[in-house]
């Protein structure tokens, strides 16, 4: 693995290729524009994105349908999409280094992480898919011996991806991997915050033996390409993580055209529940540290409320407050960074102003809370706990996107399960208990996706993920993934 004056080096040579891929093909706009993309380490320009709009994405979508409609992909037998498909998370794992520094540089993720995370879970997520696609059987119905009832799954068609910039791949192949497995052919729109490795992994589907036209990428603005592929005619469904804001514009833009399915993967405030009968204070206290500082807090499962037991925690707050400068902020170039960049100097702006805010609301700063190597020209922000936060208070209410992590306390069990409820978010939780029956009841009555007991974090794609109210609907991961990218069918057959 090259060290950190190496990255520095490569990146330093780096010339990405910020145009669209299209039918297989790397293209400019349709009119030729384009918008400058700089990194957040330190605002070096990388270069110029083609800014797709409505022109771009009808050309993406025309040439979705068409690999769909002549069944160059969706007629093929699923053991043949599986080798292809495996051969797609190899070209990935073989792209790991090239890979792993766009996506860094993109959006100032750490270059060890982006190594050990974000390429090898993206991977493994297609082979995932690829393998599962030739294991799924359909169903026959129970009917009298006068007819056989079939039930079917089908490719939708063309599915439209809009992916956020936090795990731009890893977003994308959840997207990606049951999508193209079950046969449809994909518009992938990612961020303009983080374009570049959607667009190689466009490149590489079509090196690995996916047919031209069935994977294509357009990046541009939200408002731009982003509203035209929601509202296009020919668009079967919408894939979207992002932010509850935009999320419930996709409901919109899906009235006011055909009424596709929209699934929406949205935000989160997650609660961290800490009971007086957990003896390890210390693991859970370097838990949730580690769980809400890592990709710079900018994760929408981030524990950022912390529930503890007022007899506890005063104890979990000083070792919580004691982990917070092991993830000082470093250049994500360097290989022993644990904590990079925020996306971008607007990004930047909110967390500080959350700061801001929890100070001014009167609760207290135990850790952190400034900004960070502002004389590199890049966006970082110290890891920041709050302590004596109480419910109503705007940190412990919205959704930060950063290194900002809450302490509340309770009183009682009930008290914690109503205050941990208590939010329009129900993405994720996590209960620490030694009681195994308090483990169970408070799991149970945790209103979330995933509910994780003395842990956090600990995952597979072989499991769901996805939220309750407002952090969203369906699930993106394992099996229950084809059903946002399939229809059911029924064949009613008279035997006579």
């Amino acid at each position: 693995m090259p060290q950190s004056n190496s990255w520095a080096a490569r990146a330093a040579d780096l010339r990405p290729d910020g145009r669209a891929v299209i039918d297989g093909q790397r293209v400019a706009a349709v009119d030729g524009q384009t918008f400058e993309k700089r990194s957040p380490i330190d605002n070096r320009l990388l270069g110029a994105v083609a800014r797709g709009q409505a022109a771009d994405v009808d050309a993406a979508v025309r040439a979705a349908r068409a690999a769909f409609d002549d069944r160059r992909w969706a007629g093929k037998a699923p053991a043949v999409r599986k080798k292809i498909l495996q051969r797609f998370a190899d070209k990935i794992l073989g792209a790991k280094e090239e890979l792993a520094l766009l996506e860094t540089l993109d959006m100032g993720k750490p270059i060890q992480y982006s190594l050990s995370v974000d390429v090898p879970s993206t991977a493994r997520c297609i082979a995932w898919y690829a393998e599962a696609v030739d294991k799924i059987y359909d169903e026959i119905a129970p009917t009298p011996d006068s007819a056989l009832a079939l039930i079917t799954r089908e490719a939708m068609g063309v599915i439209g991806a809009i992916v956020p910039w936090n795990y731009p791949m890893i977003m994308a192949a959840w997207k990606l991997g049951p999508a193209l497995a079950a046969g449809n052919s994909v518009v992938l729109k990612p961020s303009e915050k983080s374009p570049y490795t959607a667009c190689r992994l466009a490149e590489l589907a079509v090196e690995a033996g996916i047919p031209p036209g069935v994977f294509n990428v357009v990046p541009g603005f939200g408002h731009e390409a982003g509203e035209a592929l929601a509202l296009h005619m020919d668009v079967d469904a919408i894939g979207f993580t992002g932010s509850t804001r935009v999320g419930r514009r996709m409901l919109d833009y899906a009235g006011r055209s055909n009424l596709k399915r929209v699934y929406n993967e949205l935000g989160g405030k997650s609660a961290f529940l800490v009971f007086d009968d957990f003896k390890d204070l210390e693991r859970a206290a370097k838990t949730v540290a580690g769980s809400m500082f890592f990709n710079q807090g900018e994760s929408c499962n981030a524990p950022s409320r912390v529930l503890v037991h007022e007899r506890v925690a005063e104890e979990f707050t000083a070792l919580v407050a004691a982990e917070a400068p092991s993830y000082a902020p470093g250049n994500p170039l360097d290989t022993g960074t644990v904590l990079g960049a925020l996306v971008d100097e607007t990004q930047m702006r909110t967390v500080l102003g959350y700061i801001d805010a929890g100070s001014a609301e009167g609760a207290r700063c135990v850790a952190g809370g400034q900004q960070a190597l502002a004389q590199t020209g890049g966006y970082y922000v110290e890891p920041t706990v709050f302590a004596g936060v109480s419910n109503g208070m705007k940190i412990a209410r919205e959704e930060i996107f950063g290194p900002v992590m809450s302490i509340l306390t309770f009183k009682t069990e009930e008290e914690a399960i109503a205050l941990a409820n208590n939010s329009s978010y129900g993405l994720q939780a996590s209960v620490w208990s030694d009681g195994l029956n308090r483990a169970h009841r408070v799991a149970r009555a945790l209103r979330a996706g995933t509910v994780h007991v003395n842990q956090y974090d600990e995952d597979d794609i072989t499991v769901p993920f996805g939220g309750y109210k407002q952090s969203g609907n369906g699930r993106d991961k394992s099996l229950h993934a084809f059903d946002k990218y399939t229809e059911l069918k029924t064949t009613w057959i008279r035997l006579d």
